[in-house]
């Protein structure tokens, strides 16, 4: 702990404030000297499972008396807020963690601090691991024509196979990143409903972090195969990556109309920005286009 102390020490940590803690979400080394520090530091831990954080404590040397941890999850996270806010009223510190990862990113804790916030005291984020920003990191997510796109999280997909298919129809049509979480239980399924994307890249990323980490960019109709092919493939945790789609070539004749329309009336650059706002299509593809048809006319 002398690093943690030397280099997360020295600064500053206000008191009535609640300190949102990110963990590891497999590989123990995955923690930042600033969260070792803090959860030293603090008066309390609200924790998803307090047995699970005491255990967590117990790997890096910390030792935390039973009553100073705290047990805040999704099934008492409301009520469990009130008794974290009078304990941050009193100008007690007190830290949050859920089991894994960044807290209130598909994990409670999002509640808490905005009840936090509503009582007019601050939460302050130590960043650390995350698998949907790991599996983006490698994923390779380029959008069509260099442009940057961002991503959309949607965690989850729903559990009844109606809601699941009306969900990935409706990501069928959307132009930008998407990342998915999935179990291993539902992960065939899931992967089996991808193939109306045809052949658009899907990146699956499991077990990051831990030993058996595994990812892979593929096809999305050949996501259930690869699947299929090795038993092993299919457990652990997963985030499913759905790359930005390509343009549709069918596409291209519409932009041009558009374009042509609004060519004839306003500047090139006003013309390119609405027709990117009608069509979905990219800018800079546009105003290339643009520019083509100026000189072909």
């Amino acid at each position: 702990m002398s690093a943690a102390q030397a280099v997360a020490g020295p600064q500053t940590y206000p008191t009535g404030a609640l300190y949102v803690i990110a963990t590891p979400i497999g590989n123990l080394a995955d923690i930042s000297l600033r969260a070792l520090h803090v959860l030293q530091l603090v008066d309390a831990i609200a924790c998803e499972d307090t047995r699970h954080t005491q255990g967590l404590l117990r790997s890096y040397g910390l030792e935390r008396p039973s009553a100073q941890l705290l047990a805040v999850h999704q099934h008492n996270e409301a009520q469990a807020a009130q008794g974290i806010i009078a304990r941050l009223q009193q100008g007690q510190r007190i830290a949050y963690v859920s089991d894994a990862g960044t807290p209130g990113v598909s994990d409670p804790g999002a509640r808490l601090c905005a009840q936090v916030a509503a009582a007019g005291l601050r939460s302050i984020p130590l960043p650390g691991a995350s698998s949907i920003t790991s599996a983006l990191s490698v994923a390779g997510c380029v959008p069509p024509h260099g442009e940057s796109s961002g991503f959309v999280f949607y965690g989850f997909l729903p559990t009844k196979a109606s809601e699941r298919h009306t969900a990935i129809a409706a990501l069928a049509h959307e132009p930008r990143t998407v990342v998915l979480l999935e179990a291993p239980h539902r992960i065939q399924d899931l992967a089996a409903q991808l193939k109306i994307l045809g052949a658009r890249s899907v990146s699956l990323a499991r077990e990051i972090t831990k030993q058996f980490e595994q990812i892979v960019t593929l096809p999305a109709q050949e996501a259930s195969d690869w699947l299929a092919q090795e038993p092993q493939r299919s457990k652990g945790e997963f985030v499913v990556v759905l790359h930005p789609c390509a343009q549709e070539a069918g596409d291209s004749g519409e932009h041009d109309r558009v374009l042509q329309l609004l060519l004839a009336e306003l500047p090139t650059k006003t013309a390119v920005k609405l027709c990117a706002e009608i069509t979905g299509g990219s800018r800079n593809a546009l105003y290339e286009r643009a520019l083509e048809l100026k000189n072909a006319g």
